[in-house]
């Protein structure tokens, strides 16, 4: 379809997102937006965030009764990993991507934290396994038009924004053409 050529005019880095278009073809990423945590020579690290799993957190780690945070699928690599964004700055080993979003760092730290209630569960999201590309694969990809990229990260958007919404809700923030992406139906030949 020559409406899904484009040229993407924001190059990938870290805390930028990658939408994936209306009609990719590979499950793990159908309708997903993916934050880039890391961009560099030795490759690409991001996590899926509007995948849920059919699981809780507290269900994974059984000292964690009091976490019924619903684990997402962050990728298909590694997926018995855990992984986690959050809105602290202050954990031990955090890294920035974002404004007043932050990526992993000390979990102990970030439970001991959660128990204290000096941060609420809603301001973290966890993650199994994560999504990742070799050098210069991410960038074969865009060329190929597999992803759009977007400078629309937030804290908002990330930890305050239900998944079922995301996907299309950030496609009509982008506007113009986007827009339109976003009322695409799954299947087009149920239109």
């Amino acid at each position: 379809m020559d409406f899904f050529d484009y040229s993407n005019k924001l190059k990938p880095e870290a805390g930028r997102l990658l939408i994936s278009e209306p009609y990719l073809s590979d499950p793990n990423f159908e309708r997903t937006i993916i934050l880039l945590c890391e961009h560099n020579e030795e490759g690409s690290v991001g996590f899926v965030l509007n995948k849920p799993s059919l699981s809780k957190l507290n269900e994974l780690i059984n000292d964690l009764s009091d976490l019924e945070n619903v684990l997402c699928i962050g990728g298909p690599v590694q997926q018995d990993t855990l992984h986690f964004l959050h809105q602290c700055g202050d954990i031990e080993g955090a890294i920035e991507v974002g404004d007043n979003i932050y990526w992993g760092g000390e979990f102990e730290q970030l439970i001991g934290k959660i128990e204290t209630q000096q941060i609420e569960s809603s301001e973290i999201k966890f993650f199994v396994g994560y999504s990742g590309w070799s050098p210069g694969q991410l960038e074969e990809e865009i060329k190929l038009n597999s992803w759009i990229v977007s400078n629309l990260a937030s804290s908002e958007l990330i930890f305050e924004t239900p998944v079922e919404e995301m996907w299309r809700l950030t496609l009509r923030k982008m506007g113009g053409r986007f827009s339109m992406y976003s009322n695409y139906p799954v299947d087009p030949s149920m239109n």
